[in-house]
């Protein structure tokens, strides 16, 4: 797993989260890790708040064989303490969420 393109953006950074059951059963049916996700959330390339107490962060990845870049986007509850990751997906599909800066 390698970062593409680094942009650098100041994005609210969280450190300490928990993963909801929903959460981890979405992943494990996407084929997305825990580690995966931990790496997005630790440095996202990109945040966004898609409403009130639910934010984004996404970071593209080159993953697979032969490799390819994929958006891994996490959707975080900001508002519970700890924040709580409610699911993770997927995409090839970059430019259909990717904002440009």
């Amino acid at each position: 797993m390698v970062r593409v393109d680094e942009i650098t953006v100041a994005v609210p950074t969280i450190y300490i989260y928990i993963f909801t059951q929903h959460a981890l059963r979405e992943m494990r049916r996407r084929g997305i890790r825990e580690d995966e996700v931990r790496f997005v959330l630790d440095d996202p390339d990109q945040f966004e708040q898609v409403r009130s107490g639910r934010c984004v962060y996404q970071s593209r990845l080159m993953k697979g064989a032969p490799l390819k870049t994929y958006l891994l986007r996490v959707f975080v509850d900001v508002d519970h303490d700890p924040p709580e990751v409610v699911t993770a997906h997927q995409t090839s599909k970059v430019q259909k969420y990717w904002r440009s800066e």
